[in-house]
């Protein structure tokens, strides 16, 4: 069997140096240990086998050579092993690393896995530069390193694993944090965006998608579009057409999803209703379109940026409030005679979500959108719960992003949603810092970055 090539470049191969060194001394082992499936060993990267129950697995565990680079796994296919315990390494590919917490990221080669079951590798075309992404950065909400950031992505798909059957090579596709199983509680009663499942990411013993050195680089819910190329559940992208921008349809990946999404999914706003929403970066202006498209009679956008809050009315916005000269709520107050019917939060400060919840009308519904640091406590006036009005969370949306991302595509390419308006910079990987600066800076509603 050995020397025999497979279609997804695996099957049972072994090198030379790997016949020499190693098969002499392990096939008679193996052989007596009665495995049913020798599966290759691939020279200095080690060996894979299949074993059919735990007592196999440990016998041929035991065999192994002092030294050599070993990993097994139960009741797989011999192809689909080979793929998954051996070839852990497909390409170098540049990438912005994360090596801690207020350090700047590196552009390095960092190695990316071949494809196993359900899996997918995306070219990057562009990926946007997220608020979410500086959080980490700062250490606001942890994540260990090291690591490729980035989660807001448009790409083509360059190579499929087995059992792949809802993208081939060279469909565009939008990637997206919400990677869902499909037949969990959450995804079986309507909330995919609520799925963490972990059968959507590798095994603790399956090698890591992303490595370098032989360690592994952590893979970024489950995106990391900060890089070349990704490697991705199929369940984490959407096909597109082909006639849409990758750097627009990037947006679409998150801050567009998640802010139109909290208007038209987890808010509901409707038709003649009155909105508010705080905060004109990347995620506000899309939850001012979401109010717009919606058919919101008066959309309130507050920030303290004069530019963006010029932006905003660009893209929907009826009126604004300078939160720097003045009590914003008093304002909306007195702009809506009584109060907001819907507010959204959308900077990630606790006392801006007390500020939303505080605007709203009798009634009304304040929904929290940005990522307000771990530990916060957000505190509002507990009688005014008792005049129905609500305080309540949304993530990404509320998204089911395979319907709702090509209905947003549809809105772009009808002038209804406004995408190429928002993209304030472009840039390469190596300007992500310059990005993050900007970013905090309050210069950009968002930075693009693009791929060759």
């Amino acid at each position: 069997a050995f020397n025999t090539p497979s279609p997804n470049k695996a099957g049972y191969v072994a090198s030379e140096q790997t016949k020499a060194s190693f098969l002499p001394q392990a096939l008679p082992r193996l052989k007596d240990a009665q495995l049913p499936v020798l599966v290759h060993a691939a020279g200095e990267r080690g060996c894979g086998w299949v074993c059919a129950d735990k007592e196999e697995q440990d016998d041929a565990t035991n065999d192994v050579p002092p030294g050599l680079p070993h990993v097994s796994r139960l009741g797989v296919s011999a192809v689909e092993s080979a793929i998954r315990l051996v070839f852990g390494k497909e390409s170098d590919v540049k990438a912005a690393v994360f090596h801690g917490v207020n350090q700047p990221l590196t552009v390095e080669d960092i190695d990316i896995g071949t494809p196993m079951a359900r899996e997918i590798i995306v070219r990057t075309a562009a990926s946007g530069v997220c608020h979410s992404d500086l959080h980490f950065v700062e250490g606001l909400w942890p994540f260990p390193p090291p690591a490729v950031l980035g989660h807001e992505a448009a790409g083509v798909v360059e190579e499929v694993g087995e059992q792949v059957t809802y993208v081939k090579p060279g469909d565009h596709v939008i990637a997206c944090l919400s990677v869902f199983c499909g037949h969990c509680e959450q995804c079986l009663t309507g909330h995919p965006n609520r799925c963490f499942s972990p059968e959507t990411r590798r095994a603790p013993d399956d090698p890591p998608r992303l490595s370098q050195n032989g360690q592994p680089v952590n893979q970024f819910i489950n995106i990391s579009s900060f890089a070349e190329k990704m490697l991705l559940h199929e369940n984490a992208v959407v096909k597109i057409r082909e006639d849409v921008p990758l750097e627009a349809a990037a947006l679409i990946g998150c801050g567009v999803m998640t802010g139109v999404g909290a208007a038209l999914n987890t808010a509901r706003v409707e038709p003649g209703s009155t909105v508010a929403v705080f905060g004109a970066g990347g995620v506000g202006l899309a939850a001012i379109q979401g109010s717009r498209i919606a058919g919101a009679r008066m959309i309130i956008a507050v920030d303290i940026s004069e530019s963006k809050l010029a932006t905003a009315r660009e893209l929907g916005a009826t009126h604004i409030v300078d939160a720097s000269s003045g009590d914003p709520v008093t304002r909306i107050r007195e702009m809506t005679n009584g109060g907001a019917d819907y507010a959204f939060e959308a900077i990630g400060l606790k006392a801006v979500a007390a500020q939303a919840f505080e605007c709203l009308n009798v009634g009304g519904t304040a929904t929290v959108i940005g990522m307000i640091p771990i530990g916060e406590k957000v505190e509002i006036d507990a009688r005014m719960l008792l005049s129905e009005r609500k305080l309540q969370g949304s993530i990404m949306g509320s998204n089911r992003f395979r319907v709702d991302m090509p209905r947003y595509i549809d809105f772009y390419l009808q002038g209804r949603l406004k995408l190429d308006e928002m993209i304030t910079r472009k840039g390469h990987l190596e300007d992500v810092n310059e990005a993050f600066r900007a970013m905090k800076a309050g210069e950009v509603a968002r930075t693009v970055l693009t791929f060759n």
